[in-house]
């Protein structure tokens, strides 16, 4: 209902002007003529399929995150190391984040996937749901990003200077930072109610975001270098912090003399290798976004970009449909990424290698022990 009024109201303005001479004959033919044009590459008409997929997407994701979730909360009720439970902590609330940013965005673009979408000469004329939807996008798309970098410097601390990691990282802690990572992720989605910056529907009008593509202003530039600056900056923090861990954790199992354990270090590990599983998932999903919008704008402000818009377009659609996939990616890193599944995998490897006295055989089954009681016999 929503595209039909704005598709009524914006045709008023182009109905053809009839005269009584061949020169107004001609020119109300071509008027038509363009209208007809623009309605057929402009107007966003739903189809079954589609519904289907956009349901199942959302469906998919919000199993995703319940699962791992209840994983999460189990593995935190039955921890006792302090370290463990930071990282359980950090964990747990990057899921409900990424629960939370898949079911109100995700609602809110089936809503208007539904109804038609927006009329491209209405773009510009953001309403409050589209202040909202671009908000969130923002909002739950740096939250991830920047928990994602705190965990991965929380685990380097604690991997390199375990002593000072004991000391300075603690339950209370942790949270003040996660406040912290929601508050500032939360101020700069506001940005745009000051005035600096501006949100607007984008192609194909069912969706929306920073304005990147039309009529962009310094305040736009500047809103969407901070944006993406942000968040790349967030993975480049965490791929130095979980490359120093796990070259340290190599390192240590390198050197370690041949029948010591150090059950100890299974835990860090687990850890190291779920945050390179978020790590990577999220370079995938959210790096061409923030890359892609960051060249929008700058084309855009400079005006060079021409003839190049319908690539600019198509570069942002397929830019944001990889981000939503970051909110279905993460809960699986959990839910695979386990001691126990590690451990399985391992053993399957060994088996298929068959031999032991390789660089892989100093990585023994200890080194993932499972928290299952018999683990002896596989």
């Amino acid at each position: 209902m929503l595209a039909l009024s704005h598709y009524n109201s914006s045709a008023s303005p182009l109905l053809p002007r009839f005269s009584n001479d061949t020169g107004g004959k001609v020119e109300a033919r071509v008027t038509v003529e363009g209208l007809a044009q623009q309605g057929n590459h402009t107007l966003v008409q739903p189809t079954t399929s589609g519904v289907i997929v956009v349901a199942l997407s959302m469906t998919l994701g919000i199993i995703s995150n319940i699962v791992a979730l209840l994983i999460l909360a189990n593995a935190y009720s039955l921890q006792r190391r302090r370290t463990k439970a930071t990282f359980l902590l950090f964990a747990s609330s990057l899921v409900v984040t990424d629960f939370i940013g898949h079911v109100i965005p995700g609602a809110l673009v089936l809503r208007l996937y539904l109804s038609g979408g927006v009329h491209p000469e209405d773009f510009n004329d953001s309403d409050t749901m589209c202040q909202f939807l671009g908000g969130s996008m923002v909002f739950f798309g740096l939250c991830p990003l920047f928990m994602g970098c705190a965990m991965a410097a929380e685990r380097c601390l604690g991997v390199t200077r375990p002593l000072l990691h004991s000391s300075l990282v603690t339950k209370t802690r942790t949270k003040i930072c996660l406040s912290v990572i929601w508050l500032a992720a939360l101020s700069v989605a506001l940005l745009p109610c000051f005035q600096l910056g501006s949100y607007t529907y984008q192609v194909p009008g069912t969706w929306c975001f920073i304005k990147v593509l039309s009529d962009t202003q310094e305040v736009d530039v500047a809103f969407v270098v901070l944006f993406s600056g942000l968040g790349l900056t967030s993975l480049a923090v965490a791929l130095v912090c979980n490359t120093i861990s796990g070259l340290t954790l190599v390192l240590a199992r390198l050197r370690r003399q041949p029948g010591s354990h150090h059950s100890a270090k299974s835990h860090d590990i687990e850890m190291v290798v779920q945050l390179v599983g978020i790590m990577i998932t999220s370079c995938i999903c959210w790096s061409p976004l923030l890359i892609f919008g960051l060249m929008s704008v700058i084309h855009s402000y400079k005006g060079s970009i021409g003839e190049d818009l319908s690539s600019y377009k198509t570069l942002m659609v397929m830019g944001v449909r990889l981000a939503t996939w970051n909110q279905i990616l993460d809960p699986w890193v959990y839910i695979l990424l386990r001691r126990t599944v590690l451990r399985k995998i391992y053993l399957i490897a060994k088996c298929q290698a068959g031999m032991r006295g390789n660089i892989i055989g100093r990585w023994d089954p200890t080194s993932f022990p499972s928290s299952e009681k018999n683990v002896n016999q596989v």
